[in-house]
């Protein structure tokens, strides 16, 4: 029962507090239970996702996102029992209760099966990695070496941001480059992989995602797009899963992020007339993480050898009302080393000591 209190919540504990929690225990369903420890229900990260794309308050308590009818198991549970259900549902863990519905432990799918879940796999969905840019926001350290080969411990951002993909099955990544390409080519060629890399090249810098338009005639699928300064931990084969179900044209994947204002903010009518002071105010946002799915269509809207930003596309997709959804991941999930903090911060997530 010890190891199962971590993954305990109340009814009454908000969403953004069970998000908190998740990002904290490593896992991504919670049992929600009243004070007397009978459960209620279950609360995952997509119930919470869910409610986030219903455009609901993260304030509000798990109890209006639960699943109500969880899937569990009864003492003397047999482990065969607990097999087919885990891989019927692809659960992590089950909470086993006692005759009055009294959680006692859970079980977790390593303790049956020895090994992860295994991953989804993502078949022929290509990567572009877009790894052109000077990262002057890290300079001094950028004078030497482009930005994609920043090391993050014993690895460079780059290699890691592409194991990501290659642990849903992606082979083939595109890396559109610009400064510095010749020394992130030589690293290639040096690095053993299993994977295929192929290249495109700006000859002058075309924004966020001008030189996709190099192509138009080697991308035949929906693809993935992503900045060379940050890591997602989500679930890719999840976010094509529902980029398809939506029929979306553009997913932009991104992030719950809780900003804390450490004044009173004062609020004041026109003229200057002080209505009122908020002291200390709290704000929760959907930050673009940088990473999109795109479909293979949408690369014929972008223009040839043109500065284009990806803002600019989405811009003009909202005029024509095509479809560009989101799919939200927590604060945690996203990793940034696009300035030097950020990337001290990336570091420590990823295991890597600083002195």
């Amino acid at each position: 029962m010890e190891k199962c209190k971590i993954i305990l919540i109340r009814p009454e504990v908000s969403m953004k507090s069970a998000l908190k929690q998740m990002d904290e225990v490593g896992y991504k369903t919670l049992f929600v239970a009243d004070d007397n420890n009978i459960l209620m229900g279950t609360v995952t990260d997509g119930d919470i996702r869910r409610w986030i794309l219903k455009g609901r308050n993260l304030n509000k308590s798990v109890r209006l996102a639960m699943n109500r009818r969880p899937v569990y198991l009864k003492e003397g549970y047999s482990k065969e029992d607990a097999k087919n259900r885990m891989v019927s549902r692809m659960l992590e863990c089950i909470p086993i209760i006692d005759a009055k519905k009294k959680i006692i432990s859970a079980v977790w799918w390593v303790d049956l099966f020895e090994t992860r879940i295994k991953k989804r796999r993502l078949k022929n969905t290509p990567v572009v990695i877009m790894a052109g840019g000077e990262g002057t926001r890290l300079s001094p350290f950028t004078y030497i070496l482009p930005k994609p080969l920043v090391p993050i411990g014993d690895k460079p951002i780059i290699e890691l941001i592409i194991n990501k993909f290659v642990e849903f099955g992606c082979k083939d990544f595109y890396l559109s480059l610009n400064y510095k390409a010749k020394i992130i080519k030589a690293y290639f060629s040096d690095l053993e992989h299993n994977y295929n890399v192929h290249y495109i090249q700006e000859d002058k810098p075309l924004g966020t995602i001008g030189s996709l338009y190099l192509l138009k005639k080697n991308l035949k699928n929906a693809f993935f797009v992503t900045n060379c300064d940050i890591l997602i931990e989500a679930d890719y084969a999840d976010i094509f899963k529902f980029h398809k179900e939506k029929k979306n044209d553009i997913t932009l994947v991104v992030s719950m992020k809780h900003y804390k204002i450490p004044y009173g903010i004062c609020e004041i009518n026109n003229g200057g007339v002080l209505r009122g002071i908020k002291e200390k105010p709290e704000y929760d946002f959907l930050a673009n993480t940088g990473l999109y799915l795109l479909e293979r269509n949408v690369l014929t809207d972008i223009p040839d050898n043109t500065f284009y930003n990806i803002t600019d596309l989405m811009d003009g997709y909202i005029k024509k009302d095509k479809k560009i959804g989101i799919y939200p991941v927590s604060e945690k999930s996203w990793m940034d080393m696009g300035q030097w903090e950020e990337m001290q911060e990336m570091m420590k997530k990823c295991g890597v000591k600083i002195e």
